[in-house]
């Protein structure tokens, strides 16, 4: 097996713990309500808490990668929102627990821009969708296993004990990343020459860490501007599932605790399908048509489909209607998702690590400002529905924005000196 096979294995474990970490909360809702009896408002706090703090820290996280080394920093990453992760189990108050998931969520920032910066350093470009593909369809299994490992923990042992068991996990996948993982596939131990031949021959572009971020010419890229407006509104999707998904089968589906135990991780494994299959899809796509033309088509398409089986989940009363509906909702969605990384990788180059924590950066205040929004309009008005309407709009603005990046043109095409980023 090649190393960076094996770097990719570690990455893959690690986004599905950060999805347990992060649904953790919302299938502990029952629970946690009932203990410290919130309200929506509020619970719509606590979820978009964590997202905010993605979203403040997800830039600095990304370009700390970029410029120390993504071996340090995914250490970090992991060891502090684990231990936050486990503060949560101890928290009474709503402040405590809104303090808690804000401090998780800065801790979290810069997972996925970092592993995105290791993929850029150990991955031939060609390669770059395919490893995102495993990477996030490891986060929806994740995702998928969630429902099914931690509800009968819940129910056996209580909700606080979901997050002690989650933040043992993490620190034991931090220790192995640090004694194992190198920054540069060179300084890997028993790596084959002809595999970092084979790794250098193929990147747009490539360096080593402890090199500043050019700035100036990275936020001048007009694609990386529009990348940034299409997450955005992406993220309303993806969120909407990450966050009040849950609490919608249950309180606006009509379905049993148990039933969402086991429905709410069917589109997980959708998911996962979708990222692999859409990673595989993309590599090969690209050989055919080129990367502009691929991924403009993949996350397009998807992105369209994804918001009218969103809209038709609002309208249908059925159980098994919504559970298809909601599954195929949202692994069409993920089928761009390789793609969507990949074109922001492309527009980074070197620095696709901080490229694609301000593209992160713009998703996860999209999701902030639909977990609180959400709260709201369900104490006005009741409707569970309407603000998920709402969310099937956003995707659809998604679809017409990634159909008009251009990741070719990007950080590694610009034609300005490197002195004058020094």
């Amino acid at each position: 097996m090649k190393k960076r096979h094996g770097v990719l294995g570690l990455l893959c474990v690690v986004s599905a713990i950060t999805f347990l970490d992060r649904l953790a909360i919302p299938l502990a809702e029952p629970g946690i309500r009932g203990d410290i009896h919130l309200t929506p408002e509020q619970w719509g706090w606590i979820l978009s808490s964590y997202v905010l703090a993605n979203a403040l820290f997800e830039v600095p996280s990304g370009a700390f990668g970029d410029k120390n080394g993504q071996r340090l920093e995914l250490t970090r990453i992991t060891v502090w929102w684990s231990a936050f992760t486990a503060m949560t189990g101890w928290c009474r108050t709503f402040v405590q627990m809104t303090g808690a998931r804000f401090l998780f969520g800065v801790g979290a920032a810069g997972a996925y821009p970092n592993a995105a910066g290791v993929i850029s350093r150990w991955f031939p470009t060609k390669e770059h969708a395919r490893a995102q593909g495993f990477v996030w369809g490891a986060s929806r299994l994740g995702g998928a296993l969630a429902p099914l490992l931690l509800v009968p923990i819940e129910q056996h042992f209580g909700w606080r004990a979901i997050f002690w068991v989650l933040g043992v996990l993490g620190l034991l996948w931090a220790a192995v990343w640090w004694t194992w993982f190198r920054n540069d596939p060179s300084e890997m131990s028993g790596i084959a020459a002809t595999e970092i031949e084979e790794i250098r021959a193929g990147q747009i572009s490539h360096g080593t860490v402890h090199q500043r971020v050019p700035w100036k010419r990275l936020l001048a890229l007009p694609q990386l501007w529009l990348i940034v407006v299409a997450y955005f509104c992406y993220a309303w999707g993806s969120w909407f599932y990450f966050g009040w998904f849950t609490t919608w089968l249950v309180r606006g589906a009509g379905l049993s605790v148990a039933q969402m135990g086991v429905f709410a991780s069917f589109p997980f494994v959708m998911g996962l399908i979708g990222n692999l299959v859409g990673g595989a899809l993309s590599e090969r796509l690209v050989t055919r048509y080129g990367r502009r033309r691929t991924y403009r088509w993949l996350t397009g398409v998807c992105l369209t489909v994804s918001s009218g089986l969103l809209l038709s989940m609002s309208l249908v009363r059925g159980h098994a209607a919504i559970v298809l509906l909601a599954t195929l909702g949202f692994g069409v969605m993920d089928l761009m998702l390789p793609s969507a990384w990949a074109m922001c990788m492309s527009i980074g180059g070197q620095f696709g690590g901080t490229a694609t924590g301000v593209m992160n950066t713009a998703g996860n205040l999209g999701g902030w400002f639909c977990t609180v929004a959400f709260g709201y309009v369900v104490k006005a008005t009741g409707d569970y529905n309407l603000p998920l309407r709402a969310v099937a709009a956003m995707v659809l603005v998604a679809a017409v924005l990634f159909s008009r990046i251009d990741c070719t043109v990007g950080l590694a095409d610009a034609p300005a000196p490197i002195y004058a980023e020094s």
